[in-house]
């Protein structure tokens, strides 16, 4: 069921980043920093796929993102929902299960076997589909997964996640480029927001966060 208040976005991105940090999904470490598998060093790594195990938690975040959507996009924007192989398929399920549209998923790569398919489910050609993801970091992952969305014949030109980086300023140009609007619901700098209001972590490891956040790139 589509919920039927929704909270002003700066609200919603407050609460979001308040669920992650209560469920110790953000993590924050300059001493010992992450590695992307782009080779960036970052003291920052989110942890989606642990709201799966938190129903109150996943089921606000779930009717957040349902609302984010049809707000920008339209209420009757949608055929199918497909959610992208792993992380993205719980969150695809939930958010179709609120829309009452059909449920889809995009494997990364052919499972070559069988049908040597990329998508398991039902889509069609001339559908329109909503990706769903748990974040995006610089919107890459999201091309290969509308690429072979688009290969059956359907429409992609929307991507939904929960957790944007929002540190990146080539991400929605590109794409936007390749004809996909983003939606999210919160960034790094409303979690390291929060994180300061609330005294997480202490300020030492905060101002670290900032450092990175404004200079990802050359950070370490």
């Amino acid at each position: 069921m589509i919920p039927a208040t929704y909270p002003d976005r700066a609200t919603v991105a407050r609460l979001t980043a308040r669920m992650l940090l209560d469920i110790k999904a953000v993590h924050f470490n300059a001493a010992e920093p992450f590695t992307f598998a782009s080779g960036l060093k970052a003291p920052t790594y989110i942890d989606c796929r642990k709201l799966i195990s938190f129903p109150r938690i996943r089921s606000s975040l779930m009717d957040f993102l349902t609302c984010r959507v049809l707000e920008d996009a339209g209420f009757e924007a949608f055929d199918n929902i497909a959610g992208g192989e792993t992380a993205g398929i719980p969150f695809a399920a939930l958010v179709a299960e609120r829309m009452a549209l059909p449920m889809s998923y995009v494997r990364k790569k052919p499972k070559g076997y069988g049908r040597n398919a990329r998508i398991e489910g039902a889509m069609s050609e001339g559908q329109r589909v909503l990706l769903v993801e748990d974040l995006t970091t610089d919107g890459g992952s999201k091309l290969s997964f509308v690429d072979a969305i688009r290969e059956t014949g359907a429409e992609c030109a929307h991507t939904a996640v929960i957790f944007y980086y929002g540190i990146f300023p080539e991400t929605e140009p590109r794409l936007a480029e390749h004809g996909v609007k983003l939606h999210y619901l919160c960034t790094w700098w409303d979690v390291l927001a929060e994180a300061r209001r609330a005294g997480d972590f202490d300020a030492d490891t905060l101002d670290a966060v900032e450092s990175f956040l404004r200079n990802p790139r050359d950070w370490g």
